[in-house]
C-alpha cells in the first residue's frame, strides 16, 4: 500500500450509523483484532481486552446500555451485528511509572490507536464501524462479568453498513491546526 492507497482509505474511514443484517465473516473480524493487538502502546503495555459480544440476546442488551431516549442517541447500535467491548488491563510498571511521572494517561491513548487499527482494518474489509464513549458502564460491566474495578472506554459497532455512501469530512482546515516551530 502506498501513502496514497492509506490517505483513502482514512477518507473513506467514518462513524456508521446504519447497518445491514449482513454477517460478519469470522476471518474479517479475526483481521480487525489483530490490527488493533498490533497497535502500538507506551512501553508495549498493550492495556486492553477486546470482548466480542455476537450472540443476539446479549448484544442487543449491550446495545440497549449505549442508548439513550433523553438524548436520542445511539439507538442505531441495535441493528450492528457485532459490539466490541474494549475493556483498560493494567498498564506494565514501566508505562504506569510514566503516567505518574509525565501525568498522562497513556492507556487511554493506546487503546484509541489500537481502536483506529481496528477501525481502519474495517474500513479495508468493506464494513462501517462506529466509536462510542456514551453508555452505561456498570451496565455493560454487570452483563459481561467485567470486574467492578476495570473501565470501559470504549464499545465499537461493527458490520456492513447500509448505505455505501461516505460522507464529506468537515474538519477545520490544515492552517488553523498545523504550525512549525512553535505554537
Amino acid at each position: 500500500m502506498n501513502g496514497f492507497e492509506f490517505l483513502e482509505l482514512v477518507k473513506k474511514r467514518q462513524s456508521t450509523r446504519g447497518y445491514s443484517p449482513a454477517p460478519v465473516e469470522e476471518e474479517k473480524l479475526n483481521r480487525c483484532l489483530e490490527a488493533a493487538r498490533l497497535a502500538p502502546s507506551a512501553c508495549n503495555a498493550q492495556p486492553w481486552k477486546f470482548i466480542v459480544v455476537d450472540q443476539t440476546e446479549l448484544r442487543h442488551q449491550i446495545a440497549q446500555a449505549t442508548s439513550s431516549r433523553v438524548l436520542n442517541m445511539n439507538h442505531f447500535t441495535m441493528q450492528a451485528p457485532i459490539l466490541v467491548v474494549v475493556v483498560m488491563e493494567k498498564a506494565n510498571f514501566s508505562s504506569s511509572v510514566g503516567q505518574v511521572l509525565k501525568d498522562k494517561e497513556y492507556p487511554l491513548m493506546d487503546i484509541g490507536i489500537a481502536a483506529e487499527n481496528f477501525c481502519l482494518q474495517a474500513v479495508a474489509e468493506g464494513m462501517g464501524t462506529c466509536i462510542l464513549g456514551w453508555f452505561d458502564e456498570p451496565k455493560v460491566k454487570k452483563l459481561l462479568n467485567i470486574p467492578k474495578n476495570k473501565r470501559i472506554p470504549l464499545i465499537i459497532t461493527l458490520g456492513y453498513p447500509s448505505s455505501e455512501e461516505i460522507r464529506p469530512k468537515r474538519r477545520k482546515e490544515i492552517t488553523e491546526i498545523v504550525s512549525r516551530n512553535g505554537y
